[in-house]
């Protein structure tokens, strides 16, 4: 793709204890808009998880939600810190709006969660 940029310093969330860990031992940040987990994983990179339950909406919803919490993260990966896991949960309202409206929850999340305690 033309112009498209990857994230260099992220790698996906893929199994369910890891999601599971970042639940139970991770700070939350939640909005309307979507609720973040983060947990520091003394790692070299960032890990991401993107869930939306089926609250969020039909199947192309829940696409769409993830689609656009994704976008968020990537352009704001470069301003995050390094050494954590998000996951980020849509609500049912992610779907409806714009991917700025998300950046600007993660980061509100990142710089209360991972800045200040």
């Amino acid at each position: 793709m033309i112009g498209a940029r990857e994230m260099l310093h992220t790698t996906p969330l893929t199994l369910n204890k890891e999601y599971r860990r970042v639940y139970y031992r991770g700070r939350v940040f939640s909005t309307p808009i979507a609720v973040v987990y983060l947990l520091k994983n003394h790692k070299p990179v960032n890990r991401l998880g993107l869930t939306a339950s089926k609250k969020t909406g039909c199947a192309v919803r829940r696409n769409r939600a993830r689609r656009i919490m994704k976008e968020a993260y990537r352009l704001l990966e470069q301003q995050l810190p390094i050494g954590y896991d998000y996951v980020l949960v849509a609500r049912a309202r992610t779907a409806e709006i714009k991917t700025q409206e998300v950046m600007a929850v993660l980061e509100k999340a990142a710089a209360k969660l991972a800045g200040g305690k």
